[in-house]
């Protein structure tokens, strides 16, 4: 290491959708290097040319820019310590991979699969620990060329002693694990490709990352991560090992516990700052109880220490309340603006150049939101041609009490659209009168029939848009007009 500055790095496989759980390490890394002046490096690991693909990794970045989390080198970017894909960097793996084989710390290994899966059964049935038993580690040159003379073509394995590998994690404290029950790994598959432990290593030292920050399962990577740097000759970084993200049954977080994916949140309606302060909040990083936070005081109070140990348990209806409660903080324009893919897939296209109306909608439904894919279904109850009455909201129109309010209300609406056309058109309801003329409606409802709270409120509702929960009723009256409001009205008397 030559550099004093903090270098952290997320280095994800494109092999799929980016999981909370790497997110919530990236998150850390990117918390950590923001908060302390150093720099965050993105690293892509794609040395599994059977399972990467250009469409994850291109989510992948799309992803962690959502979340609003920015790389100081990396793809797009670029830097001193490139390239920042595993693929691009094969012949620095092969200088180390010759490294190693001078100095007799690597050797072929020409098992077979079928031969390592016998080894596995009968360390397993003998009750050992499954590992390499060595059976290549001391082949002559003789025995080595007649392997291969039969087809087979080796990996290389590096030579483990035995005895402890200590280290100090910044969260866990002091760890030590046995290096004979490890075994003797493989660094170099027999493609020529570099295995994660061996390719991790070298360009956590050419990138001269100071701290590797992530999840509790890498535990026994860091083990044989520190054999490989030590070999190499290299000074190891400082390494923190966080909990994981596991659902409330306290297993790793998995798609039988639902949505587990950044993406799947992303359209699901989730806002990407919710989803950014929750994945800080979980395992307690921060002390307090304050739970909405900015992303910049995220980086002024995420600390190593109060990361937590144990498991931190995904509670999805703890990110629904803060989505709902971010939600409702929302300017109308803004939150208009975060709607509008979802509006588009409700089938809305049209109502995206009515800009006014929507952020009428908007402002009527916002405190009813608890994600922004719930739009879609609020937007039906202001189209026409969608409006239906549901079961439990015709029940109540179908009483008796509840109609004679309902014709009260068409006739006194009727009344009121004559005078204000002086003839028998209809006129919108709008502006600063509305509440005005809501309040005037509803009061002669109640002065004619007697009804008050639920019983006249809830008639109402269930005539004018179908259901018996949504918004204000007066935002709804503005929003729909007289002409909507009377056809409703008839509708309902209809049943």
């Amino acid at each position: 290491m030559t550099s004093p500055k903090i270098r952290v790095r997320f280095a994800p496989s494109p092999t799929g959708e980016l999981h909370v759980g790497n997110a919530r390490t990236a998150l850390f890394n990117w918390l950590f290097a923001r908060g302390s002046g150093g720099a965050f490096i993105l690293r892509i690991e794609d040395t599994d040319q059977a399972r990467t693909t250009p469409a994850f990794e291109e989510n992948l970045l799309d992803d962690l820019h959502w979340l609003g989390i920015d790389w100081d080198e990396g793809p797009g970017i670029g830097g001193a310590w490139g390239p920042y894909r595993q693929s691009e960097r094969l012949a620095l793996y092969q200088d180390c991979l010759q490294k190693l084989i001078l100095s007799d710390r690597v050797y072929p290994c020409y098992c077979t699969e079928a031969e390592l899966e016998a080894e596995r059964t009968d360390l397993v049935v003998r009750r050992m620990m499954p590992r390499y038993m060595g059976k290549c580690r001391c082949l002559t040159e003789s025995e080595r060329r007649r392997l291969g003379a039969e087809g087979r073509v080796p990996v290389w394995r590096f030579r483990v002693e035995e005895g402890p590998i200590r280290f100090d994690d910044l969260i866990r404290g002091s760890m030590a694990f046995q290096g004979e029950a490890i075994g003797d790994f493989v660094i170099v598959r027999s493609s020529g490709m570099p295995s994660y432990n061996f390719a991790v290593v070298i360009d956590d030292h050419f990138m001269e990352i100071s701290h590797v920050i992530r999840g509790e399962d890498h535990l026994s990577n860091t083990a044989t991560q520190i054999l490989l740097f030590r070999a190499l000759g290299w000074e190891p970084p400082l390494f923190a090992h966080h909990a994981l993200i596991t659902g409330d049954d306290h297993a790793k977080l998995s798609k039988r516990h639902g949505a587990v994916s950044v993406r799947e949140f992303r359209w699901r309606g989730i806002l990407p700052e919710v989803l950014l302060n929750y994945l800080a909040l979980l395992g307690g990083s921060f002390s307090g109880v304050q739970e909405i936070r900015t992303a910049h005081e995220l980086c002024r109070l995420f600390s190593l220490n109060r990361t937590g140990r144990g498991g931190a348990v995904f509670d999805e209806e703890k990110l629904l309340w803060l989505n709902r409660a971010y939600i409702r903080r929302y300017e109308t324009e803004n939150l208009a603006d975060k709607l509008i893919p979802f509006v588009r897939a409700a089938g809305y296209d049209a109502l995206l150049r009515e800009r006014n109306r929507l952020e009428g909608i908007v402002a009527a439904v916002q405190d009813n939101l608890m994600t922004l894919a719930d739009i879609g279904g609020f937007l039906d109850l202001f189209a026409d041609e969608r409006y239906r009455i549901g079961e439990d909201a015709a029940a109540i129109i179908l009483g008796a009490e509840a109609r004679k309010a309902l014709q009260i209300l068409r006739d006194e609406l009727f009344l009121l659209t004559r005078n204000c056309s002086g003839d028998s058109g209809t006129a919108p309801l709008e502006g600063a009168m509305n509440q005005t003329i809501f309040r005037n409606l509803v009061h002669a409802v109640s002065e004619k029939t007697g009804l008050r709270g639920k019983k006249l409120y809830m008639p109402i509702r269930a005539a004018v848009t179908g259901r018996l929960h949504g918004p204000e009723l007066d935002r709804v009256f503005a929003l729909l007009g007289t002409d909507s409001l009377l056809k409703r009205l008839e509708r309902a008397l209809a049943l």
